[in-house]
């Protein structure tokens, strides 16, 4: 990997999109807001393109990406959808949602994307700069966080660039990111099935099927198999230091990262304290999470110590987050 690459860094405007979609088309690696974390973009049919991503990132090959496309007519170009995939799409498209799907006959994407499966994962992003360098780039671009693979996904710029300076070409600055923690996947196989928890709250989806959504037939923190889709690593999106989860007290020499206003012991010990959510808010701690958690990686604590955070609605997701950080670490 050609580690000390110049990467450009250009605000969210006309310019900076013309040349995201000039450095895509070169196969080169862009990184770009949407509305739920940044991702790191690059043509999805071009194999070398795929290859170069896999490598900035660290991330294993047998992990697949999610394209990202322009609209639902894209989409039909590459996958196919039944009754139910189309009302999903229909229904959530532009957002936070990722449906898995077979793959077209003439699927253009690169196998290397979709890690030889013969489903591929695909999102319309809401967010309106990543839209338009879709459709200036014009073709389906994988788009997986653009971070270190494990590491903490990014919702600013400036995470993009703590951890891939010097490794891609261009960080397109949108600002910060809405929504915070990655799109929610559902697999559109006999029965929807829930993949990942994420930014679509799983009873929207749900209110809208009329029935529950399926669990994955076999637990993804097995660690064995390969993923059905992203982000099922057992351990994910994680911090350098360790998380310790449902922390009712404070050691010393831990930061603690609160929610609400519950009082835990030991919180004087804190050498930092952040909380997601004074408000107990769960959107406003789904868009603090990740930023939070790289904040508190940096102060060199001897772990993070997470209060207990509810599991309805974006709890879910922030949750699932929170245990993939904590593995092999708790």
């Amino acid at each position: 990997m050609n580690v000390g690459l110049k990467t450009q860094i250009l605000p969210a405007g006309a310019a900076s999109v013309a040349t995201a979609a000039r450095y895509l088309a070169a196969g080169g690696l862009v990184a770009f807001p949407t509305e739920t974390v940044y991702g790191l973009g690059a043509d999805a049919t071009n194999a070398a393109a795929v290859a170069r991503l896999y490598e900035a990132k660290g991330r294993p090959s047998f992990n697949p990406l999610i394209a990202h496309v322009r609209d639902i007519a894209a989409a039909r170009q590459i996958a196919r959808f039944d009754a139910t995939a189309m009302a999903l799409a229909e229904a959530f498209w532009p957002g936070p949602l990722t449906l898995v799907l077979p793959k077209t006959k003439d699927c253009a994407v690169a196998d290397l994307a979709t890690a030889g499966l013969d489903t591929i994962a695909i999102r319309l992003p809401a967010h309106p700069l990543a839209r338009e360098i879709l459709h200036a780039f014009g073709g389906p671009v994988v788009a997986p966080s653009a971070n270190l693979s494990g590491h903490v996904s990014p919702t600013t710029a400036a995470h993009v660039q703590s951890d891939l300076a010097g490794r891609i070409d261009l960080i397109v600055d949108g600002g910060a990111v809405d929504v915070g923690v990655e799109s929610t996947i559902v697999g559109c196989f006999d029965a929807p099935m829930l993949l990942r928890p994420g930014g679509l709250p799983r009873g929207e989806i749900e209110r809208l099927l009329g029935r529950p959504l399926k669990q994955p037939p076999q637990d993804p923190d097995s660690g064995s198999g390969q993923p059905l889709a992203p982000g099922m690593l057992a351990s994910h999106y994680a911090p350098r230091t360790r998380v310790r989860l449902d922390a009712a007290s404070v050691a010393p020499g831990e930061a603690l990262l609160a929610f609400g206003s519950n009082a835990v012991t030991g919180v004087d010990a804190a050498v930092a304290v952040m909380n997601l959510s004074a408000q107990a808010d769960l959107g406003e701690a789904a868009a603090n999470l990740f930023g939070y958690l790289r904040a508190l990686d940096a102060i060199g604590a001897r772990a993070i110590a997470v209060m207990p955070v509810p599991h309805h609605g974006l709890g879910e997701a922030i949750n699932d987050r929170l245990r993939r950080a904590a593995a092999g670490r708790d």
